[in-house]
């Protein structure tokens, strides 16, 4: 990179509760755009810039959370703080047999009002300036038609002002009032993507493909895409041509928490580096098989 990149990641992160099988309850924080940004600022460190783009409230949680980013490296100019609002909580149940269940609380978090504030349009003007916009199938959900139809609207124009457009496809169906609702989300945004982060399985529970080449004629008009697909490898499709580039064996799996989301920040940060398509995409395996291997979403920084 010539000159220090300009990123922004916009969505959601909540506060994280995990209720082990005895009842007791263990507190942090996650979501997956945010985790994308500390990746990408650990990986970039001083060739970038990353902000984080969303709407907190004024409690202690959001406090403790600013303070945590902040620490990563991570800008907080574009964060709102929304008097006597809340972030949206989530609480990961796990019994005996290790299998896990998600409970949400976010219909009146702070986040659906990222867009729509008094304080928005100055944040969604400063965006179109961005070198780079990061976001997910999770931020068109969370943030609600109106939300969803300003940032569409924001990503075009920064778009045309030479932005790169990078999208992961995230998909959670409890996050929709429909099937229909989600498919016509992704298909308004397809056309501005630059760089389309993807994930087979979303891919299939969202618009039913039956296989790789599905996918990848959906995308067709996307400069570049990838599509992740767990412990196998990674199919890469792109100006530079079409391969798959195989996955790092791990021996033993802790947590696959945030394994989509720090390949995302790995193969993000090496295309921003001026690496090609294929060494990109094996930074991300190396990232994300390291992630795996530690409990939670963010990993030590040593």
């Amino acid at each position: 990179m010539n000159q220090k990149k300009r990123i922004a990641c916009i969505g959601e992160c909540m506060i994280e509760l995990q209720q082990h099988h005895d009842g007791r309850l263990q507190q942090s924080f996650g979501g997956d755009t945010l985790n994308t940004a500390v990746y990408l600022s650990r990986e970039l460190g001083e060739l970038a810039r990353v902000d984080y783009v969303t709407a907190l409230g004024d409690d202690s949680f959001s406090d403790a959370m600013c303070q945590g980013w902040a620490a990563e490296g991570i800008g907080l100019e574009l964060v709102q703080r929304l008097p006597g609002r809340l972030p949206g909580l989530y609480c990961i149940q796990t019994d005996a047999r290790g299998e896990r269940r998600f409970l949400y609380w976010r219909n009146e978090a702070a986040v659906r009002d990222c867009f729509t504030s008094l304080a928005a349009g100055p944040i969604l003007e400063a965006l179109k300036g961005y070198d780079v916009l990061y976001f997910s199938g999770i931020t068109l959900a969370v943030l609600g038609e109106s939300g969803r139809s300003k940032l569409l609207a924001m990503v075009s124009e920064a778009r045309q002002r030479q932005a790169l457009i990078v999208f992961d496809n995230n998909y959670r169906p409890r996050l929709w009032a429909s099937v229909e609702q989600a498919r016509a989300a992704y298909r308004e945004v397809l056309p501005q993507v630059d760089l389309a982060l993807l994930t087979l399985e979303d891919e299939q529970a969202l618009f039913a493909y039956s296989d790789v080449e599905a996918v990848f004629e959906a995308y067709r008009g996307t400069p570049e895409v990838v599509l992740k697909r767990g412990a196998e490898s990674c199919l890469v499709r792109g100006a530079g041509g079409a391969f798959d580039v195989p996955a790092q064996r791990v021996d033993k799996v802790v947590d696959t928490t945030a394994a989509g989301d720090s390949f995302s920040a790995a193969y993000l940060a090496s295309r921003l580096r001026g690496e090609s398509p294929e060494q990109a995409a094996q930074a991300g395996h190396r990232l994300a098989s390291r992630v795996i291997q530690y409990p939670g979403a963010l990993i030590p920084r040593d």
